[in-house]
């Protein structure tokens, strides 16, 4: 018969391989000295980019990690340390991270990854200084309008000149 504490510790260890198979981002945040109400508000700002903060003993989500093949990230695991784990795009969460970390002295990124890429705290810093997926939609298809304008002009600009002929002709015999 299992011990309760070893039902529990399997049960934690089930839930973050769940986590870790429904995300394609992973990040790994140090919260030591952070107070119940900020970790609360971390949780709210990551809400709103589709992520979601998983605070367990770091025996357990290393196993887990491990057992899943995120062998690196289970080397970031030391102190008080989360997981955030990311449902849609990264660069909003990393954003959310970023700017709560900014008001929070005490959070402190440790690194995750994306996909299969391992990052570091300065690479999800710089992941979070990137557009949003809508202002970089925007720029694609500004991008994909302009030489369609240009080329617009430059057949008004022909066709300009073709009537501004013309009507010179025109002038010249009537004159």
């Amino acid at each position: 018969m299992k011990k309760l504490g070893f039902i529990f510790r399997e049960t934690l260890g089930n839930r973050i391989k769940e986590h870790l198979k429904g995300t394609n981002s992973v990040f790994i945040v140090n919260y030591s000295k952070l107070t119940s109400f900020d970790m609360s508000q971390l949780r709210q700002a990551l809400k709103g980019s589709r992520a979601s903060l998983y605070v367990t003993k770091n025996t357990v989500a290393k196993r887990a990690l491990k057992e899943s093949g995120f062998e690196p990230l289970a080397n970031m695991l030391e102190g008080p340390c989360g997981m955030v784990f990311i449902q849609d795009e990264p660069v909003s969460a990393s954003k959310a991270l970023c700017d709560f970390s900014k008001d929070h002295e005490n959070l402190k990124l440790a690194g995750g990854c994306l996909g299969e890429k391992i990052l570091a705290a300065k690479d999800i810093e710089a992941l979070a200084k990137l557009p949003s997926k809508e202002a970089l939609r925007a720029q694609v298809v500004i991008g994909l309008k302009s030489p369609i304008n240009g080329l617009v002009m430059v057949l008004k600009g022909n066709l300009r000149k073709l009537v501004f002929c013309l009507e010179q002709i025109k002038q010249k015999k009537s004159g």
